[in-house]
């Protein structure tokens, strides 16, 4: 199929022509002649499977072909659950109308009210935004949505993880004009909250659902790779990037402070390498991304912040120096390549902390147990974790009194009615000994050979 056999507009065949978009992905397919015919609609596709242009088209194409429904307000509103992602799609959306007399204005949390406000004032067609933002200039009576037309909703299980269910539906309530369509677009449609709020937000709905949530990504080569600890997987990072032919790669890590600390260690190796996480400013996170999306830099250390939306073709390496803890995280981060066709590639370490969360991982996409090494660098850990031991209850100090002989004899303990007796405690030696074994700083005893 082609994109002039799914009726669109001469002015969107154009644009589509400029930015060599050639076929329409199967989301787009199925999804775009639902939306043409003004009916609601609820999506689910896999990340990287084209969900963007699958509302956008069709939304540009009703505002260039239907009338004005209201006298103030913007026609169409899209919401992303975060800033990164909603800048994501004004960057593509722009792109669309370039040929076209339409302003689309962002509309953010952690940036300047008041400039949002004087661009409100503007009246563009289009807004992005993030739930909480555009609530808040509800409140403060800076935004109408009388006549909004399309209501469109990207990520929406994201933004209900996020904690925005209020916010939606104050949304809602302000732009409940009995034409408007609503778009949900989703990685899953079975979220129980996603489901809840779609009887609220969508009239009798089509239902589209492309693929299994989590079914392996065909253009993504994945690798596991075993290591012992942190030092070991710095090593092991070192030598992949270095052995590795990319563009631009994706490094998640477990915590805000290993963003800046392997920012700043591989740095000081020669790469070019920046950092991402929450606890920035929007202004800093902005910057950064701005950076990389030009190629200013070729290193993205960042947490789950940057797992979801974000469409950067240029990355073809994701790399998990920690794993995700919740599996399906994993599935989002590893999307952030193989995008539009192209090929990717992901390597994840693990250790033994990992060990867990790769077994999720492992059952939920239903991998083989297998793993690669590099030349040099093998671990000593091979996926045996050792049996957990019976902690031992802790003696109290006034269970053993000392005799006139000099010997200990054991007494009894009148809160527990037993009898301790003092060649019962272990050494502090060996129990020293155990305690590093079970947090994995030691060798692990009676280990098979690395698997290939």
């Amino acid at each position: 199929m082609r994109f002039d056999e799914l009726s669109l507009h001469p002015k969107l065949l154009n644009a589509l022509s400029h930015l060599a978009f050639e076929a329409p992905t199967e989301i787009q397919q199925l999804a775009i002649p639902h939306i043409l015919a003004s009916r609601d609609l609820a999506a689910s596709s896999r990340t990287g499977s084209g969900k963007t242009l699958a509302f956008l088209l069709p939304m540009v194409q009703r505002l260039l072909t239907s009338r004005v429904l209201g006298k103030r307000g913007p026609r169409a509103l899209i919401l992303a659950p975060t800033r990164e992602l909603a800048k994501q799609v004004h960057a593509q959306l722009r792109l669309l109308i370039a040929g076209t007399n339409y302003k689309a204005t962002l509309v953010l949390g952690g940036e300047n009210f008041n400039d949002q406000t004087r661009a409100l004032q503007r009246h563009p067609q289009i807004l992005i935004g993030t739930p909480g933002r555009i609530a808040n200039h509800l409140q403060e009576r800076s935004l109408f949505l009388d006549g909004l037309e399309m209501l469109i909703l990207d990520e929406a299980d994201r933004m209900l993880d996020l904690g925005f269910a209020n916010e939606l539906k104050q949304i809602h309530d302000a732009a409940n004009h009995r034409l408007r369509q609503t778009l949900m677009f989703s990685a899953t449609l079975g979220h129980t909250d996603f489901e809840a709020l779609s009887t609220v937000l969508l009239k009798t709905p089509q239902r589209v659902t492309v693929g299994q949530e989590f079914a392996r990504h065909d253009d993504i080569t994945l690798n596991f790779i075993l290591a012992d600890h942190l030092d070991h997987k710095e090593a092991l990072l070192e030598a992949l990037l270095k052995q590795t032919t990319y563009q631009q790669a994706i490094i998640f890590t477990a915590t805000r402070a290993d963003t800046e600390r392997l920012a700043t260690l591989f740095n000081s190796k020669g790469f070019r390498a920046v950092a991402l996480s929450s606890d920035l400013k929007q202004s800093a996170r902005n910057t950064i991304m701005d950076g990389f999306m030009r190629g200013h830099h070729s290193l993205l250390f960042t947490t789950d912040i940057a797992s979801r939306g974000l469409d950067l073709l240029n990355v073809s390496l994701v790399i998990n120096f920690d794993m995700p803890k919740v599996a399906a995280e994993f599935v989002h981060r590893i999307g952030r390549t193989g995008r539009a066709g192209a090929k990717g590639t992901a390597v994840s370490l693990v250790s033994l902390k990992d060990w867990p969360s790769y077994l999720a991982v492992q059952q939920l996409l239903q991998l083989d147990d297998s793993f690669t090494a590099l030349p040099g660098l093998e671990a000593k850990f091979n996926g045996q974790v050792p049996a957990p031991r019976k902690p031992r209850r802790a003696q109290h100090p006034l269970l053993h009194k000392e005799s006139a002989a000099g010997k200990t004899r054991p007494v009894r303990d009148p809160r527990a009615g037993r009898v301790a007796a003092a060649d019962r405690q272990r050494p502090d030696k060996q129990a020293s000994t155990e305690q590093l074994e079970r947090e994995g700083f030691a060798p692990l005893r009676r280990q098979k050979p690395n698997p290939n």
